[in-house]
């Protein structure tokens, strides 16, 4: 706290010796940077936190990809699965005849 008065004594007295004039254009850089530093952290903040976002999306789709089939796939497999019962349906169809002609 010490410091900051000091500081301010030191400003002060600088005023009036007219070493520092304290003009419009000073107020304004002082509003200005007391607006537009912590704007400019937030937007960069956010552009990082986006850009981590998209990071963790583009992984995300890497291991859907990587761990689920897709459609194509499955109707292969599907159909590879159908004819394979087909097949085993015929052939219960034939031991059927066989055994009912049989007798």
């Amino acid at each position: 706290m010490k410091g900051v008065i000091r500081y301010v004594n030191f400003i002060n007295k600088r005023m009036e010796e007219n070493l520092i004039s304290f003009d419009a254009h000073l107020l304004w850089n002082i509003v200005l940077t007391f607006v537009l530093a912590p704007l400019g952290f937030l937007i960069r903040n956010l552009l990082s936190e986006q850009k981590r976002l998209d990071i963790l999306v583009n992984k995300t789709r890497e291991e859907v990809a990587k761990d689920y089939v897709t459609r194509e796939q499955l109707s292969k497999e599907l159909e590879r699965l159908m004819d394979t019962l087909d097949r085993i349906d015929s052939k219960i169809d034939r031991l059927q005849q066989k055994t009912y002609f049989q007798e």
